[in-house]
């Protein structure tokens, strides 16, 4: 999955960008957040557990 839509799909859960990290985004939505990592293409498997646990 393309990070690109990875975020977009976080943004419509609630997510808002927080900060950089080293390597990943900090994504939150004020009670719980989200390390997105910083590639181009992100492992399907880890998209989907992100997205698991965001509530989707």
């Amino acid at each position: 999955m393309k990070q690109k839509d990875l975020i977009k799909k976080l943004k419509e859960l609630g997510y808002d960008f927080v900060r950089h990290g080293g390597n990943h985004d900090v994504y939150s939505n004020g009670v719980n957040s989200e390390m997105v990592p910083r590639h181009k293409e992100i492992d399907e498997d880890l998209a989907n557990a992100i997205l698991k646990r965001c509530g989707k």
